[in-house]
């Protein structure tokens, strides 16, 4: 069962071919016995009693194209019944007395939750080694980082351990652990998917969005996880274009007379020749299937990283001021007085990733230092959106969708970086301006590295399109998996 697709499975639980029960028992026992780490809470009568619901709901008749199949969430996002910790000690125990608006949604669709899959503290990373519960392995690759922060979701879907993930994109990690990984994922338009009950990073960049194995199976979940929601300030109101859509509408669209952007900023020096290799053998492929590619400039991609790393560290010593040993969450056993357990309650809380990025946050606010630094990058900023919308907006638009590469080069070793925090920043330099702009983009594999060690690392393409482009993107995707395998590759012994 491990091997279907979400709509395989779909059409074998309407058929009465299995049942939600023995579907869930399945993953549940593939994820007891797996070693990668990618789970952070499993809870099999939890689990099993969602499946009895969404078996009773086959049974009446009111199942919709979602119930019964199963899902794993990103644990950045709160539910109500499992430990919700955002990869942190400082919410090691934490359960949350709702549920996030992505886990409500789901439910609704009568989806069932396998559990709580692991990830960087507080979305803080690029390789799932900052989670205080240990790395998360690689599935292709043991020795190998699976990428971050969505770690877990990515390493869960290429081990077949779950055939759904939730993930959150701030700076690419919905994008840079599906490549890493081989899976399929998409960070939708800023706004379209709730914030609501989303362990807050940075608040203006934050987004959530599904993995799976294939487009298609993306584009089933986004129609479920997507839409306004009023108990989030940032959720696009339907005046806006927040509106519940089928973004599977474009799947069958021919791709004759689509025009490729192929920015010359992601293939210069820096990015790995079988990278390089990959991607573009992608971009004959749809050459191939009728497209045209179109050489475009970004020219501030190189000025996406110090902005990145100025506006997300700023919104989250805001976001994590909370975290005080007040309230909720971890707070030090011994203290002299409030100021004291302050200090140790974070001291001991947050890992040395999330404290550089609140204090760097911290230091680009304060009094003197504002002008120079956030509001310089917000302005930087908004010259990286200028440069998007001077190629796919208005009648003098040269591309429909941009695609390039994910990250410069395959999922590198497990603690090759760990001691570099700017070698894990660059590997960002790809994702982080579609983030900035607030535009969709997605992953999905397009082939392997090259050499003894990276032969069975998996390579990402990624595609950008313009505002509300989702369905457009997963069609595009979906015309390429008609031609290709690759996402259907699965790491050996699976």
């Amino acid at each position: 069962m491990h091997t279907k697709t979400i709509k395989e499975l779909s059409t074998l639980l309407h058929s009465k071919a299995i049942s939600a029960t023995e579907l869930a028992t399945h993953f549940l026992d593939r994820i007891e016995g797996s070693e990668l780490n990618a789970f952070l809470h499993v809870d099999r009568a939890l689990t099993l009693a969602q499946a009895a619901a969404a078996d009773a709901r086959l049974a009446a008749g009111t199942a919709g194209a979602l119930t019964g199949v199963p899902i794993a969430h990103k644990d950045i996002f709160v539910t109500r019944d499992w430990r919700s910790t955002a990869g942190s000690k400082m919410l090691g125990n934490y359960t949350s007395p709702f549920d996030a608006t992505v886990v409500e949604k789901c439910l609704a669709a009568g989806m069932v939750t396998l559990g709580k899959l692991n990830c960087d503290e507080f979305a803080m990373g690029s390789a799932n080694e900052n989670s205080a519960f240990g790395a998360v392995k690689n599935p292709w690759d043991a020795k190998a980082v699976p990428g971050g922060s969505s770690g877990g979701s990515a390493a869960a879907i290429a081990a077949r351990l779950a055939p759904a993930a939730t993930a959150t994109d701030t700076g690419g990690s919905i994008r840079q652990p599906a490549a890493f990984c081989g899976v399929t994922g998409i960070k939708p338009t800023y706004g379209r998917v709730s914030r609501f009950g989303m362990i807050a990073f940075a608040s203006s960049l934050d987004q959530g969005g599904p993995m799976a194995k294939t487009a298609e199976d993306c584009a089933l979940l986004l129609t479920a996880m997507a839409g306004f929601d009023e108990r989030d300030s940032t959720s696009l109101t339907p005046e806006q274009g927040g509106v519940a859509e089928d973004f599977t509408r474009e799947l069958e669209q021919p791709l004759t007379g689509l025009r490729i952007g192929v920015p010359r900023e992601y293939f210069g020096a820096g990015l790995a020749a079988d990278v390089e290799l990959a991607v573009r053998a992608a971009l004959a492929q749809y050459v191939s299937l009728g497209a045209t590619l179109v050489d475009i400039s970004l020219p501030n991609t190189a000025l996406s990283i110090p902005a990145y790393y100025i506006i997300a560290p700023a919104e989250a010593s805001s976001n994590l001021s909370r975290f005080d040993g007040v309230r909720y969450g971890h707070r030090a056993a011994e203290y002299t007085d409030l100021q004291d357990m302050y200090k140790k309650t974070r001291a001991e809380g947050f890992g040395p990733e999330v404290q550089r990025r609140i204090m760097v946050g911290t230091y680009v606010l304060c009094h003197g230092y504002y002008d120079a630094y956030y509001l310089k990058a917000q302005k930087i900023r908004r010259l990286i959106a200028q440069d998007f919308e001077a190629v796919l907006n208005g009648p003098n638009a040269v591309c429909d969708v941009i695609m390039g590469p994910v990250a410069p080069s395959v999922a590198w070793d497990l603690g090759d970086k760990t001691d570099d925090p700017v070698a894990n920043y660059l590997a960002d330099i790809f994702t982080l301006s579609t983030s900035l702009a607030g535009l969709p983009g997605m992953s999905i594999p397009c082939g392997f590295g090259q050499g003894e060690k990276n032969a069975t690392r998996p390579v990402g393409l990624q595609i950008i399109g313009n505002y509300f482009a989702e369905a457009k993107l997963l069609g595009i995707a979906h015309q390429y998996q008609q031609v290709t395998d690759w996402h259907l590759r699965a790491p050996a012994g699976i």
